[in-house]
Parts: structure tokens; sequence; C-alpha cells
């Protein structure tokens, strides 16, 4: 079975490497994190341009219609730039949640501006700390109208609409779609670790508010969701983790140390080897979820369970090990090996901990034992 990607595919991911290394360069991903502004509206605005907004989104919908795999490489690249822009809660969460329970004239609406560009999107569904669990949902939807608080959103702060969970007056999961812009919408600014993805609470006092008309069972909605998005997102971590192994290599092999480079000492190669295991682990199981999600195959759940468990255990290694091989100089503003590490937490933590996949994986094994 190949699981590489097609050459058409390799173009884009070669065209988006081009890209985004001249317009999301580690200067311009310092200019967000020192709150020159919530993220880089120049980049937003050259990706929509390329088309790369709409990459999953299908033709009919002003979209380029390349299926989740194009969207695979670009979230890749993406998480090797550390684009400070909300490309993931626009295209992985928002525009995946309308396509999945949307009706026709959400979709008609909605999914065109998201594929130009012209409107950013983020998923609402925590409610404080804690993993994805139905129970948790207190937000209320009912006769038009939400009310109740979540937090944190993800690009909550910048976007125009968010796809919001909450309780429907028959006590259900149901998916609502809210402007953010509308009359009782709250909004305000959360500190975190990686300031270079805004972050938000969003309290919405009797806003008006739209069900998300075809979700039926609305949490199954939310699973089916997030296991696409911890694909694409690993893809984003597996990125990332290349990128601090690649720095930590080329440092390494510069810096000396007792006139010989200081990877050429045994300490330095265990912990490199064990980055590259690491990352090698991540990538296998992130293209296994990648052809889980492009096939719509029985292995999804569990696919995108094992790629996100091994991408966030890979980024967090190697974001670490990135700063121990730096030494001093690691641990200094100056380098770039915190701008990784902050991204890996943050992305760690974004649509449930790492123990939250852990048992998902422990539960989809189980139940084919017991099948």
């Amino acid at each position: 079975m190949n699981f590489d990607f097609s050459d058409e595919l390799k173009q884009l991911r070669d065209q988006a490497r081009r890209f985004l290394g001249e317009h999301s360069a580690p200067k311009q991903v310092r200019q967000i994190l020192e709150g020159r502004a919530p993220y880089d509206r120049a980049l937003w605005q050259g990706i929509a341009e390329m088309g790369w907004m709409g990459t999953a989104i299908p033709e009919e919908y002003g979209g380029a219609g390349m299926g989740h795999l194009g969207l695979c490489i670009l979230a890749e690249e993406m998480g090797r730039s550390l684009a400070p822009i909300p490309f993931a809660s626009t295209a992985y969460l928002a525009a995946e949640a309308i396509m999945l329970a949307g009706s026709a004239a959400q979709k008609a609406h909605w999914l065109p501006k998201f594929a130009a560009g012209e409107v950013i999107g983020c998923f609402a569904w925590a409610e404080g700390t804690g993993n994805p669990k139905a129970a948790k949902v207190a937000a209320r939807f009912a006769g038009g109208r939400l009310s109740g608080s979540k937090w944190p959103v993800v690009d909550g702060g910048v976007a125009d609409v968010a796809v919001v969970v909450a309780r429907g007056e028959d006590g259900r999961i149901t998916l609502v779609l809210v402007e953010l812009r509308a009359t009782g919408v709250h909004p305000e600014t959360l500190q975190t670790l990686d300031p270079t993805r805004d972050t938000a609470k969003l309290t919405f006092d009797d806003t008006p508010a739209e069900a998300l008309s075809s979700a039926g069972d609305g949490w199954a909605v939310v699973e089916a969701l997030l296991d696409r998005a911890a694909i694409l997102l690993a893809f984003e971590q597996v990125g990332g983790a290349a990128v601090c192994l690649d720095m930590a290599v080329q440092y390494a092999r510069d810096r000396h140390a007792f006139g010989r480079p200081i990877g050429s000492f045994q300490a330095i190669k265990h912990k490199l080897a064990d980055v590259y295991v690491a990352n090698e682990l991540a990538r296998s199981n992130a293209y296994f979820g990648a052809w889980a999600l492009d096939t719509g195959s029985a292995e999804l759940r569990l696919a995108a369970a094992s790629a996100r468990v091994s991408a966030t255990d890979a980024y967090h290694l190697a974001s670490k090990e990135n700063i121990q091989t730096h030494g001093g100089m690691g641990f200094t503003w100056e380098s770039d090996c915190h701008l990784y590490y902050r991204r890996a937490k943050h992305l760690a933590l974004s649509i449930g901990a790492i123990q939250f996949w852990r048992d998902r994986v422990v539960d989809e094994l189980e139940a084919r034992n017991a099948a």
C-alpha cells in the first residue's frame, strides 16, 4: 500500500514551502509574538489569493476541490513556518463543521466566503479547562438565541463567525453558527504561552444564532470534527518537529567545544537520534491518518488518535531537545528555539490534551478486540 502523496501534491508542498519561507520567516512571527497585531493580515491575504483556504472545499462552493490530502500538505508547511494566522481554526474546524453538518443553504452561504478568505472562523467547544466531554457543555441554545461562555477559543478574538457547541431546548448537544459581530457577544483576550495564536473567552448573552440544520446527533459531529482536526494538526506538529530537528542538527555541526563539533559527542548524538525516531513514527502515523481521512476508512478514529498522540509526543520532544542542544543560547529570547516550543505546547492542548487521545486509542483497540 502506497501512502505517499501524488506529484501534484508534492508540487503544492514545494510552492507552499517557498511562499511561507519568504512571508512567514521568524522575523514576521516575532512581530506577532511581540503584540504588534493579533495575526499577520498580509500573510492571510496572500494565502487567500493563492486559494489555500479553499483547498478541501468542493469546487461547487468556490474551493479548489483538492480534498483533505491537499490540506494535510499545507498543514505541514504551516507547522514548519509557524504561520501566525487563523488557518487551522478556519480551515480545519469551522469550514469542516459546516461541510459535515451544514444545510445546503448554509454551505452555499459560508463556504465560498471561507474559500476566498473573506471571513475567519473558529470552533468554540471548551468551557474552561479539561478535555472534550458532552456532559460539560452548559451553553444554552433556545429560540434562536445563545447564552453561555466558551473558553479558551483559539482565534476567537479575530474570527468573524464561530461554530459553537451548545445544549438545545431538548437537552441534546447541537452545533450553532454565531456571527461574532452580532449583539450580545463579549470577547475577552486571554494570555497564553503562544501569543502568535490569538486565544479568547467568548461570552454570549442572548445572542442571535443559527443551528447547523444537518447536525443530527451533535456530539457525534463534534467527535467526527475532532478526528479530522487531529490528523491535520498532527501534520502541523510533524512539520514543526522536523524543523526543530534540523535546527538542532545544524547547531550541533557548527558549535565547537574542546576542539570538535558538539554533535560528535555521544550525549548529543543520542538526543538527536531519539528525536529522529519520534519524528519518523509521528510522520508514519500522520500519513496513515491522511489515508484514512481521504478514503473515509473505518480506521479513521484509531488513525486520528494515533496520529495525534505520536505527533504531540514528537513535537514536545523535538522542541525541548532543540533548546537543550543549543545550550545556554537556546534559552535566550534572541534564539528561535522558544518559538517552536511555544507552538508545540499550544498545539498539544488545542483540541484536548494528550491523555484524552491516548484514551481514545485504548478504547478503539479494546472495541476491536471485543468484536
